[in-house]
């Protein structure tokens, strides 16, 4: 059981990094496979924070192979810039890998995202502005540059210029915007791409043959089920696809590699940008878990959303996903309230919903149902097993676990490496203690 693929069931933002960080102390591969720098991970080793975006966690981890996969659009200028804040603090990145397949997000793709959310308007999506969704359209739209054209030093400045050329008269014509300069943006091409011209490969062909080797291969999710192009709350979602088939796709691997499927989860609700949330809490309650969580994204610093943990939003990322069981983080920063509460349904009109809907309108009037559980105070230093949380804690636990129909086999209670139960071996098969 040589592979794990590590999702995020929500909105984003649910500690991923640090599940992925614990299971590349056993792995031998970490695979980022969708996103780009408008996601990223925040890992905490020996009380120093490591604020990572492209790079997978997993580069942490001494003779750990790190991939950046196909489906990832990489901004060479951030990545190189990642890389040196990594070599600054002593990580050696000889282990990374980047897929020559992934197409390039360029700055003319985040001017065009500044430009077009800003003329949204009100219906602004809330988009990090770091050019991935023009970077995924001119992928659609087969114009995109892929990071094999870069390494190609004869033939990559004709096709950038027929791209600049395009967006330039893009930028006349709809915005009343400057032109974007050819020879800024190619000089700028061409010192990246000898920055990172070791580390290119087909990134495929070292994680099937990891695989084919009984290596251990973690699948590192970026973002969350809730912000999939197709299966998020449309349009307030990325342009790519987080949940488990993304992973595939955007690694070169077929799905029946997939041994198993972890769901991360916070133990309550957050999210960044606009879009309906349900279970969002605007009260005094909501400001508490927000400072005591530390809701503040990773990337942009702006204030998360926040509100109860949402059941009806987590089955339906179970079913999209396939997921084999939940990794719930946070659950400390709940302690000290006097109640906790789980949407288990939605209340529409006179109707109850007990699935997730489709339609953004309906969503908005969606009035949760939810399941009340009785506070618990802080959690004692060290947590060796489940039968020392307090009685409050392991009966919300319980009404998750029933409520989603997926299995916790891990769990965290702090911020620290140590402040987790890891309650199945995810490498051998499927045994939860």
């Amino acid at each position: 059981m040589p592979s794990v693929a590590v999702v995020g069931a929500q909105w984003g933002d649910e500690g991923k990094g640090k599940v992925t960080h614990l299971l590349a102390q056993r792995s031998d591969m970490v695979v980022k496979s969708q996103g780009g720098s408008n996601a990223g991970h925040t890992v905490v080793v020996d009380d120093h924070i490591y604020k990572l975006h492209l790079v997978p966690s997993g580069i942490l981890y001494p003779g750990v192979r790190s991939v950046i996969g196909n489906g990832v659009v990489v901004d060479p200028t951030f990545l190189i810039s990642e890389l040196e804040y990594l070599e600054n603090l002593g990580i050696d990145i000889a282990g990374l890998a980047l897929s020559d397949r992934a197409h390039l997000v360029l700055p003319y793709h985040r001017l065009l995202d500044s430009l077009e959310e800003e003329g949204r308007g009100q219906r602004r999506i809330g988009t990090t502005l770091q050019g991935i969704g023009p970077a995924y359209m001119d992928k659609n739209a087969r114009t995109g540059l892929r990071v094999v054209d870069l390494m190609d030093r004869a033939h990559f400045p004709d096709l950038l210029r027929d791209n600049v050329e395009r967006v330039n008269h893009v930028l006349d014509r709809v915005y009343g915007h400057p032109a974007v300069s050819f020879d800024e943006i190619q000089s700028a091409c061409e010192r990246a791409a000898d920055r990172l011209e070791p580390f290119v490969t087909d990134t495929a062909i070292l994680v099937n043959d990891a695989l084919d080797n009984g290596q251990r291969v973690v699948f590192e999710g970026s973002q969350g089920t809730m912000l999939d192009v197709d299966h998020g709350t449309y349009p307030y979602v990325t342009s790519s696809h987080p949940v488990a088939g993304g992973v595939t796709i955007g690694s070169g691997v077929g799905p029946t590699r997939i041994d198993r499927v972890l769901g991360v989860v916070k133990a309550y609700t957050s999210r960044v940008g606009d879009g309906p949330m349900p279970t969002e809490l605007l009260d005094d309650t909501g400001d508490r878990i927000r400072n005591v969580g530390r809701e503040f994204g990773t990337t942009t610093g702006r204030p998360r959303r926040v509100g109860w943990l949402d059941a009806v939003a987590l089955r339906y990322a179970a079913r999209v996903n396939g997921l084999t069981s939940l990794a719930l983080n946070h659950l400390d920063v709940l302690s000290g309230l006097p109640e906790v509460r789980l949407a288990t349904a939605y209340t529409v009109g006179e109707s109850t919903l007990d699935d997730f809907p489709a339609s953004l309108d309906v969503l908005k009037q969606a009035v949760p149902a939810y399941r009340s559980f009785p506070g618990w105070d802080a959690f004692p230093p060290t947590i060796g097993e489940l039968s020392a949380l307090p009685a409050g804690a392991r009966s919300y636990l319980a009404g998750i676990e029933e409520a989603v129909g997926v299995p916790i086999t891990f769990l965290s209670t702090g911020r620290e490496r140590g402040d987790t139960l890891i309650l199945e071996d995810f490498f051998s098969p499927s045994e939860r203690r």
